[in-house]
């Protein structure tokens, strides 16, 4: 199955290379791009694309107010992309937000190509691009921002979790990945990804970047737990 892509960002340069990069791999079709998040939601919504590639910095509208209204669209609207972050920046103060927005992930521009071509077929499959050592410095991030706990409808939502998966979702929070989680409570790394599955289900969350914010936002977890 082809994989759609949109490519926004302001730089005509970025757009012609990462669209030639991606359109040379036999499973993805780049449908289009973009100079701003106006032009960019306006032509997501007219070719519906599985993935949008969006720059966080832009003129007009900037990638995180785009990726909200293509995550969160008006009623009547239906379709919604898989939303993929790029940035020049290691840490940008809008990583946390896209990542709130619902966005499935970030990548840094001046990644080696094969990550660019991975970044776009992990997020295409329904997963979140964050690796651990992405979530760790979120957590860092969250720690200095240190918004309040949001416990009513959370709390009653993680009592709906069995132990196990509340130390999965725990887990993740921390910035462990699959492998990590399975050696720490000596399960095999398809049960972990069971456990995750259902966690996710439980929770209504769309990936694993939403459950690490979701276990910090719920107070499961705080900023500096080991």
């Amino acid at each position: 199955m082809t994989t759609r892509v949109i490519i926004v960002d302001d730089q005509a340069m970025v757009r012609a290379g990462f669209a030639a990069l991606l359109a040379a791999q036999s499973d993805i079709d780049v449908v289009g791009d973009a100079p701003d998040g106006v032009q960019g939601v306006e032509l997501s919504r007219r070719v519906h694309p599985d993935v949008v590639l969006m720059d966080v910095r832009m003129p007009e509208m900037d990638g995180l107010e785009a990726a909200r209204r293509l995550l969160d669209p008006p009623p009547g609207v239906t379709h919604l992309p898989k939303v993929l972050m790029l940035t020049t920046f290691d840490v940008d103060d809008y990583v946390y937000e896209a990542l709130r927005a619902g966005a499935s992930g970030f990548l840094l521009k001046d990644a080696p190509p094969a990550d660019l071509i991975s970044a776009v077929r992990v997020v295409a499959a329904g997963e979140a691009l964050l690796a651990p050592s992405v979530t760790r410095r979120l957590i860092a991030d969250f720690a200095r921002r240190r918004p309040a706990p949001r416990k009513s409808r959370a709390g009653l939502q993680l009592n709906g979790l069995t132990p196990r998966e509340t130390e999965v979702l725990e887990l993740i929070a921390r910035g462990l990945s699959n492998q990590e989680i399975a050696d720490a409570l000596v399960l095999a790394e398809q049960t972990v990804k069971t456990h995750i599955g259902r966690v996710l289900a439980k929770l209504e969350l769309r990936d694993r970047a939403q459950a690490v914010i979701f276990a910090y936002e719920s107070g499961l977890v705080a900023p500096g737990d080991r």
